[in-house]
């Protein structure tokens, strides 16, 4: 078992499906804005699946979309099969329903799956056949609507779905897993996201759940300062983007500081640390770690390319005035 970012992982035995997950696992506490969790397979997806939910306690407060690789010319049995292995209600998703917690919803056959404010919405496939690529689809709708809180989960299968899907997860903050090769039956799809180097946890399919669940209680309750909180960064921040500027060159001194908070948070939230000191001992100790660091600052960058608002004041005012004295029809020439 490894974990992304050479990060030790505690491990805790667990028993059979359901029986006592409740009390080796600490749920989480219900609220409005509850996690949704994404979940993309291919081959070997129906076991991986059934040794997820088997580790999920029934009251963890979480809701989980599965997106399997399904045959469009067969009815799904996958509702059926994976109820044997929870206590949550597992139903095949209808387009339009608002997701609960504590309820799994798998992707009908012939069809993808959206997140959007909430609700999930079936689409007709542009190709039925051939190419699709379901989990991207899923997990970039689920970082658009979920922001930092998106999680997407890549398990056994073969190709490359998924991968651009948990980019896009990263990109917005959210969190991100992968089964390891050791126990996924295919490692195509597991390995081209590990391949990334944007995964946040490698680990066997079983102890994705416990892991899944330490994350979101250690992340979701946090209190980040308000806006006026962040008129200087506190000495200990410092000391983390003194750090990269050494190793990298870059500094983010005058970079948007709730966003250096955030992306700190979230480094520090995968490693378990418990304050910002000991992130700074552990950056000391693990050089990688400010390599790692260093390109989750940096991600979001790109969100400015799909910034129709700014997109709309550079072309009303920033080429108005640069194309404003040109004639109709007018061409350059070369670059001069």
């Amino acid at each position: 078992m490894r974990r992304a970012a050479n990060v030790k992982k505690k491990s805790t035995k667990k028993t059979g499906a359901n029986k006592t997950n409740s009390k080796n696992i600490e749920s989480v506490p219900a609220r409005k804005d509850f996690p949704i969790v994404g979940l993309g397979a291919s081959a070997g997806g129906l076991e991986a699946f059934q040794q997820f939910l088997k580790e999920v306690p029934t009251d963890s407060g979480i809701a989980f979309v599965l997106v399997p690789h399904l045959d469009p010319d067969h009815a799904s049995m996958m509702s059926d099969l994976l109820r044997r292995y929870t206590t949550m209600e597992v139903i095949e998703a209808q387009d339009n329903v608002v997701v609960k917690p504590d309820k799994v919803y798998i992707i009908p056959p012939k069809k993808d799956i959206a997140m959007h404010k909430g609700a999930l919405l079936l689409t007709n496939p542009e190709k039925p056949r051939g190419l699709r690529m379901p989990i991207d689809f899923f997990f970039r709708s689920l970082a658009e609507d979920r922001g930092e809180r998106a999680i997407g989960i890549i398990l056994s299968g073969t190709g490359t779905d998924g991968t651009m899907g948990v980019r896009a997860i990263r990109e917005a903050g959210g969190m991100s897993m992968a089964q390891d090769e050791t126990s996924a039956k295919y490692i195509g799809m597991p390995r081209s996201a590990i391949n990334t180097g944007l995964v946040d946890y490698i680990l066997p399919v079983e102890k994705m759940p416990e892991q899944l669940i330490s994350y979101i209680s250690r992340s979701y309750p946090k209190k980040r300062p308000k806006p006026d909180e962040l008129k200087d960064i506190p000495i200990s921040y410092r000391k983390v983007l003194s750090m990269i500027r050494l190793k990298t060159g870059h500094d983010f001194s005058y970079y948007k500081k709730s966003t250096i908070f955030r992306r700190i948070e979230r480094r520090m939230n995968v490693h378990e640390t418990k304050d910002i000191n000991s992130y700074v001992k552990y950056l000391q100790e693990h050089p990688e770690e400010i390599t790692m660091l260093f390109k989750e600052l940096l991600i979001g960058v790109t969100n400015f390319f799909r910034d129709a608002e700014a997109f709309d004041i550079l072309k009303k005012k920033g080429l108005a005035a640069v194309l404003g004295d040109k004639p109709e029809g007018y061409q350059t020439t070369g670059v001069r």
